[in-house]
């Protein structure tokens, strides 16, 4: 089908007549398929906290790693994708990016049910599930090009809002969805989930300075005739364990398999579970006491589910979408937005910088947030369970996006990203000066909540800020603002690659995550001046009042601007 030719927005009788239900019907199918995106590149996120608990024997930082690997994917593709929607036009280009994701679905739905799967497996899925975060740079683009400057930041502030809204679903239906076979035994059977969380001051272990258990005694009334420690003739401890006893209900596994393996029924009784840790010689480093409960899970519908999905969005953007002639100079001309002319390469690396901060945290955060509350918090008695908490902060960060977008075409983005970035800076200080990074309690987890959900907010709200500033800034060329768009996009995604990756190792170096906490109140610095230098104080380069106040392009005379759109194009004088 051809592109439609002449495309005016900014033309009022144009808009009204042919441009406007075209540019929000398209705005409305691509955010359709924009939220399965999301679901698809966060799944990973949601299925890691639950793969230790079903068998799998990998560590904290190769459960970090498998979220980050869908941010490294998702950065890498966007950098692509930026360049597609100008070259190749909106309908093939996300009727096809749709489809796709249905190849990583479907191999992390199989690949989960086989304990035998090997992490590199694993990781090639992550990265393909990054697909799913790619594929926005061309969305935004493609959407800023359909509506008139006026409205832009509404119009993507929806559709990113909403989009981004796939993150909160995946992380709330996930452990919904995978509480019962869905469609039976047609694509798999159950896995056997074990959860087993630590009983504070059960019991009290006495050790040597060689990290050896010299003793253990039980704390509680009703473990003391149920707790048995056998000692060989020299006095050291051979072996503790627990006894039936009066009001002491011990764990029993009992679970039915068929003549392949596979589990049929779960009938196991829930109770205590006594834990030893040796070391190599063969030494009792550690006893601990769990309250264990067991039951089956249908992990791989947390995958499956997203195919009908995705194949419906495919097949109303092959029939709905309509691709749109816009000024391009093939991909190589899609990286002028790096040239020098019109200071454009200043201007990018400024709102890559300040996209990161913003769209970058917010990914990077929901991305993590699921195995923080896990690694922080797990180890203590009534530990909370991640997947009740991790989509609240993306559906808050997704809910304020949709609902700021117009109001920064009022006041202008820039003032948005100033004091919301202010805000990201209160609520890492928070958190870490308030002690909810290295908790010693149960009860310090509610502190914790409540400073990711502010941080959470406050990257919302910016998000929302920056679909306002970019393509002012790059007023002269709309087709470098859409670029724009695409491209700090595409740096931004690497969020949940980075965020996860420097959090595993903060925790490997320092035992806390306080200097990757601490990194990013710096990093959050910085971005703060150069957004109020360039773009927010007064008679700055840039500057972005909103519809009201102004724009440093509005101020600008005839002449000025297009001696700019001269310069851009290469023209003669």
């Amino acid at each position: 089908m051809a592109r439609i030719q002449n495309w005016k927005p900014e033309d009022p009788v144009f808009w009204e007549q042919t441009g406007k239900a075209l540019a929000w019907r398209t705005c409305g199918i691509t955010t359709f398929s924009l939220i399965f995106s999301f679901a698809t590149w966060f799944v990973m996120s949601a299925v890691v906290v639950r793969m230790p608990a079903i068998g799998f024997q990998f560590t904290t930082t190769q459960l970090f790693w498998l979220a980050a690997m869908p941010g490294l994917a998702s950065g890498i593709l966007r950098l692509i994708h930026s360049n597609f929607i100008p070259v190749l036009g909106t309908r093939p280009v996300v009727s096809i990016s749709t489809i796709i994701k249905i190849v990583p679905m479907l191999w992390l739905g199989f690949a989960i049910q086989d304990l035998q799967t090997p992490y590199a497996t694993f990781m090639i899925i992550a990265f393909l599930c990054g697909m799913g975060g790619g594929d926005f740079s061309s969305f935004m683009p493609s959407t800023s090009t359909f509506f008139p400057k006026r409205l832009q930041g509404l119009a993507m502030g929806i559709q990113a809002g909403i989009g981004n809204f796939g993150i909160s679903v995946v992380q709330f239906v996930a452990p919904w969805i995978i509480g019962f076979a869905v469609v039976g035994g047609a694509v798999g059977g159950p896995q056997l989930f074990t959860r087993a969380n630590v009983v504070a001051d059960a019991v009290q272990v006495v050790k040597s300075e060689a990290g050896v258990v010299t003793d253990v005694v039980a704390k509680r009334a009703d473990l003391v005739p149920a707790l048995q420690v056998e000692r060989a003739e020299d006095g050291s401890i051979r072996n503790v364990s627990l006894v039936p006893a009066d009001g002491v209900k011990l764990f029993e596994s009992k679970v039915e398999r068929d003549a392949a393996g596979s589990i049929q029924a779960v009938n196991s009784t829930p109770g205590l579970r006594l834990d030893v840790t040796r070391n190599e010689a063969g030494a009792i480093t550690n006893v601990v006491v769990r309250n264990v409960v067991q039951r089956p899970l249908w992990l791989q519908n947390a995958a499956f589910i997203w195919i009908p999905f995705l194949v419906l969005a495919f097949v109303l953007c092959v029939v709905f979408l309509r691709s749109i002639q816009v000024p391009s100079r093939g991909f190589m001309g899609q990286f002028e937005i790096l040239s020098s002319r019109n200071r454009a390469n200043v201007h990018t690396w400024n709102c890559t910088m300040t996209y990161i901060c913003s769209f970058g945290s917010f990914s990077g955060f929901s991305a993590a947030f699921p195995m923080l509350i896990r690694t922080l918090y797990g180890g203590f008695e009534g530990a909370p369970d991640p997947l009740a908490y991790a989509y609240l902060g993306p559906l808050i960060g997704g809910l304020v996006r949709v609902a700021t977008g117009g109001f920064f075409d009022k006041i202008g983005g820039s003032k948005g990203m100033h004091w919301t970035t202010l805000g990201q800076i209160a609520g890492v200080l928070f958190l870490i000066f308030g002690g909810y990074l290295t908790p010693t309690s149960r009860e310090q987890f509610d502190g914790f909540l409540y400073g990711m959900l502010w941080i959470f907010l406050m990257s919302g709200i910016n998000n929302a800020a920056t679909f306002r500033q970019y393509p002012i800034v790059f007023a002269y060329s709309p087709a470098k603002g859409a670029q724009m768009l695409g491209w700090t996009g595409a740096w931004a995604a690497f969020g949940p690659f980075v965020w996860n990756a420097l959090i595993g190792t903060s925790i490997d170096a320092t035992g806390t995550v306080i200097a990757f906490f601490a990194g990013c109140a710096v990093f959050y610095v910085y971005s703060l001046f150069i957004n109020w230098w360039y773009y927010t104080r007064k008679g700055a380069e840039r500057f972005d009042y909103g519809n009201g106040g102004g724009t440093w392009w509005d101020k600008l005379s005839t002449a000025e601007q297009d001696n700019m759109k001269r310069i851009d194009l290469r023209q003669p004088a």
